[in-house]
């Protein structure tokens, strides 16, 4: 068993931590403004002072907090993992974010005398709290190998796609096609819904064609329920298709689809939606047509 220290708690990180703790690991993480409490305090997680006493008694790091400068400054800030890292240190980033900064912390995570795993994840709160996760993971053959028994447990698809900074190559691509097939469930439901047919029995019609998707199911129902609480905020989509598109300008690469996807989901900000569920991407379309999802 290992002395993991695990930072960022949130929809996704509180149950992917849970699973840890339930496989008999041992588990420390920053101190928040309230002290922990709940679930993870019941089965014995333990709060430190800051992200370098968190790595000054852990063999293994993991992070997952909500964008880039989050995860340099708990990595590289005062006070920070890499203050107090120890030689030999695994340090997994399972939050989303740009890949040629991933590979820019790998580099200097290598030279403190650590190791370097990302390991972005996709499948929502849903698949974190069933340990379901799909986990795509940049790293060293060896990284890889210390990294995958942790991340079986939290997740129930693992690929190591490649180098460093490979995984966040591949979420970004996940959050695309994620964002476009949100766009077009939303369209095919509002047209059914504006023609005038039962929704509900479209979109089970349609489960069993070749339009099925987890979107069209999760989300679809979503939608047509009205349910738009986040399992993943509609802000930190935003965010990864922001790293689409500025990795497609380096790449001379055009993405109209996902321009297209991030103005509706400026769209919802507008309409003060930055914390629905990414499905919420429904009530721009919605609001352009003047007609909403029964």
């Amino acid at each position: 068993m290992s002395k993991i220290g695990f930072i960022g708690l949130g929809i996704m990180g509180r149950p992917m931590a849970g699973h840890l703790l339930d496989a008999g690991h041992e588990l420390v993480t920053v101190k928040r403004n309230k002290p922990l409490a709940g679930e993870l305090a019941d089965k014995g997680m333990q709060e430190l002072a800051d992200p370098k006493a968190v790595a000054e008694a852990s063999e293994v790091i993991i992070t997952i907090v909500p964008d880039t400068p989050d995860v340099e400054e708990v990595l590289f800030g005062e006070g920070g993992v890499i203050e107090g890292l120890k030689p030999g240190t695994l340090v997994i980033d399972m939050s989303s974010i740009a890949p040629l900064a991933t590979q820019d912390f790998a580099r200097r995570i290598h030279e403190a005398g650590g190791e370097y795993v990302d390991a972005p994840v996709s499948g929502g709160e849903g698949g974190a709290i069933n340990a379901a996760l799909t986990i795509m993971v940049g790293a060293t053959q060896e990284g890889f190998a210390r990294a995958e028994p942790l991340l079986e447990i939290m997740g129930k698809t693992i690929t190591h796609i490649g180098g460093h900074g490979a995984g966040q190559t591949c979420k970004v691509a996940n959050q695309i096609v994620v964002a476009l097939t949100i766009e077009a469930v939303s369209e095919g439901l509002l047209f059914a819904s504006k023609a005038g047919a039962d929704v509900a029995k479209v979109r089970e019609s349609l489960l069993g064609g070749l339009a099925q998707s987890k979107i069209l199911d999760v989300h679809g129902e979503r939608m047509i329920q009205r349910t738009f609480d986040p399992g993943f905020k509609i802000k930190l989509h935003q965010k990864d298709l922001n790293l689409a598109l500025e990795g497609a300008r380096s790449l001379n690469l055009a993405l109209p689809g996902t321009a297209n996807a991030q103005q509706l989901f400026q769209a919802c900000v507008g309409h003060d939606g930055a914390d629905w569920d990414h499905a919420g991407m429904v009530r721009a379309l919605e609001a352009l047509a003047n007609h909403e999802i029964e």
